[in-house]
């Protein structure tokens, strides 16, 4: 029954990942792509989905997996049971917040949890550049890709412009025309 397992799946993702979002990238990505619901391909557009539409990242990515695999009762399966682990600990934390407020061991434990998510993070990113930047794998065929160096004139733009006090509309057209320039370099 894909509903209950899209549940599981999902529950399973918010109970073993901490630092939001990215952090559950990495296995959202294996669950989803040995479960057979989407391919790497696939997993990298939902990600540009999810993060151009309002809302927490691993949500919209439960939902729209869910949507895909198993209609509208998937959906809700599986936003459910991403949320239903943090829910709960929220739940918990807030009962007894007053009273490990300031204990030694709780703040030892979130310390030690600050490198496992830098490094889930980290695993996310490489395994979306990957995909996105060396799709048939790394060759020395890649370097002469129009579109990765399109793709890395884009970042270098775009970190420049990040760093440099400029509007964000001037950000989102110079970034649209760097888009559609790419686009047609990359028919070429």
């Amino acid at each position: 029954m894909i509903w209950l397992e899209l549940f599981l799946t999902f529950l399973k993702i918010g109970a073993f990942t901490f630092g939001g979002g990215y952090a559950m990238l990495p296995l959202i990505q294996s669950e989803v792509e040995r479960h057979g619901w989407l391919t790497q391909a696939e997993v990298v557009d939902f990600i540009a989905v999810s993060e151009s539409t309002p809302g927490p990242l691993a949500i919209n990515m439960a939902t729209f997996i869910g949507i895909r695999t198993g209609g509208i009762f998937g959906a809700v399966c599986a936003t459910f049971g991403v949320v239903l682990p943090s829910f709960v600990v929220i739940l918990i934390v807030a009962k007894f917040y007053e009273k490990f407020r300031k204990s030694r061991v709780v703040d030892g434990v979130m310390f030690g949890l600050r490198p496992a998510v830098i490094g889930l993070i980290g695993a996310a990113f490489l395994s979306v550049g990957m995909t996105v930047f060396f799709p048939n794998g790394l060759k020395s065929a890649v370097f002469s890709n129009a579109g990765l160096w399109t793709s890395l004139g884009i970042f270098t733009a775009g970190a420049v412009l990040a760093f440099r006090k400029v509007h964000p509309i001037v950000i989102i057209a110079v970034s649209a025309v760097m888009g559609i320039a790419a686009g047609y370099a990359m028919e070429l």
